[in-house]
């Protein structure tokens, strides 16, 4: 006989308690328990789950696929804006607060960065600091440390604060702009339960739907390239068992069971990754369908898109001049960076454009880098449509060399190493010559 609570039970009663009991314990040890960890002396320990990790989809093998075929083509980097990617499903509640991500645009951005090097981001979507140091060196109140020498008419100046001679920001090439626009509750549920004295079980799944609507504009026109339109069902199930009854003269209610959900917030960012990719797809003329099989179902594979790529990023690739790379015949970027002559690196300027493109600021990395070990020579070249009066051939060679030396001395390279080798007289009409279909325009040279 053993004595529990002042009262006399028979072993077969308490140990059926035991047992259930038990049972119910072992359940609910299934369950993780999260470590805890005591950070500091004195304090109380802190429940630490898993460690950070790459936020990871099932579109990973697909960008990384995409990605690598934008690359092989060998174009110029489109550069890509983002605008205000909304929540237009109107879904909100007072304790919980909106049903969908108000991120819609920052996924956006990610997933761009996720094609790595076969397109170039613009930052449009929130440009308020730039905009501020715009305004301060506007009003000569921004300073690098340096030191900086001014050109004018009564000679040179040294000026402590950052010069700005205007086209230091790169133009995008189109912009996506879109909303999520549908969330569906419950489309469809069902499942079963059954019970027999007072024992039973149940399982059930529903299914919940969201859907997107984004677009790719041109920048330059404002037209729409292509639209598109993508939705995606979710998953949630839930099974139980649960035992309600009497054994002699106590009352046993135990339920076990467990219920889970497909994540609502990464069935947005998978719409919007596949929808980047089939709208980048549209604008480069690289089909992503062969690409779209690598999803792996729904799985979400252990690797990051990074380190899927087959190839490492191969940076601003070349074009001949004058081949068409985008529909209807458009030329990205316009002028492509043409292979260097000798030791002479090519900065490539479009007509009548004083700023840099792309093309030519991915050469100014290069000029950059090798002018840490050794002497640079630089020539500017533009196209040979260009034919200007001397006088704002003058003004316009004057703002490409200023835009080319405040780039060089924003990678580091003091403007004391940079000088002007050659730019034409103002009385010389002569084509300089730099390849097919080019022209020279001014030659600098990074000293050592």
């Amino acid at each position: 006989m053993n004595i529990l609570n002042g009262r006399s039970l028979r072993a077969p009663r308490f140990l059926r308690t035991t047992m259930l009991l038990t049972m119910a314990a072992v359940t609910l040890s299934a369950c993780t328990v999260p470590q805890r960890q005591t950070v500091a002396p004195g304090e109380i320990s802190t429940v630490m789950g898993p460690a950070v990790r790459t936020n990871r989809t099932p579109m990973e093998g697909a960008l990384a696929c995409f990605a690598d075929h934008v690359a092989s083509t060998k174009r110029p980097p489109l550069v890509i804006a983002v605008g205000d990617i909304k929540d237009y499903t109107g879904k909100y509640n007072i304790s919980e607060g909106n049903a969908i991500t108000q991120g819609g645009s920052l996924m956006v951005y990610s997933a761009l960065g996720k094609l790595g090097g076969a397109v170039r981001i613009a930052e449009r979507f929130d440009p308020t600091i730039a905009e501020r140091e715009l305004g301060y060196i506007d009003r000569r109140q921004l300073g690098d440390g340096q030191i900086h020498e001014l050109g004018g008419a009564d000679g040179k100046q040294q000026v402590p604060w950052v010069p700005y001679f205007g086209g230091s920001i790169t133009q995008s090439d189109y912009f996506i702009i879109g909303g999520i626009t549908e969330l569906n509750y419950n489309i469809n549920s069902g499942g079963a339960e059954a019970g027999v004295n007072q024992m039973g079980i149940k399982a059930r799944t529903y299914h919940q739907s969201i859907a997107i609507d984004l677009r790719i504009v041109d920048t330059h026109s404002l037209m729409v390239v292509k639209t598109i339109s993508l939705s995606k069902q979710l998953t949630g199930y839930e099974i139980g068992l649960n035992i309600f009854r009497f054994f002699d003269n106590d009352l046993f209610d135990v339920n076990v069971g467990a219920k889970g959900q497909e994540p609502l917030q990464l069935g947005v960012r998978t719409a919007l990754e596949e929808g980047v990719v089939r709208l980048v797809g549209a604008v480069t003329q690289v089909d992503p369908e062969p690409c779209m099989t690598v999803k792996m179902g729904s799985r979400i594979p252990p690797q990051s898109a990074d380190e899927l790529r087959q190839h490492a990023d191969p940076g601003p690739a070349l074009v001949p001049a004058g081949q068409s790379a985008a529909p209807g015949g458009a030329t990205y970027g316009a002028i492509s960076s043409l292979p260097s002559t000798g030791s002479w690196i090519q900065i490539p300027f479009e007509v009548g454009a004083p700023g840099l493109n792309s093309s030519a600021l991915s050469a100014l990395e290069k000029a950059s880098t090798a002018a840490q070990t050794d002497a640079v020579d630089i020539v500017l070249v533009a196209r040979d449509t260009e034919q200007w009066d001397p006088g704002k051939r003058d003004a316009l060679i004057d703002q490409r060399i200023a835009a080319v030396v405040s780039g060089l001395a924003s990678r580091g390279i003091p403007q004391s190493r940079i000088r002007v080798t050659w730019r034409p007289a103002a009385t010389d009409n002569t084509l300089h010559r730099d390849g097919p279909g080019m022209i020279e325009i001014a030659k600098l040279r990074i000293g050592t």
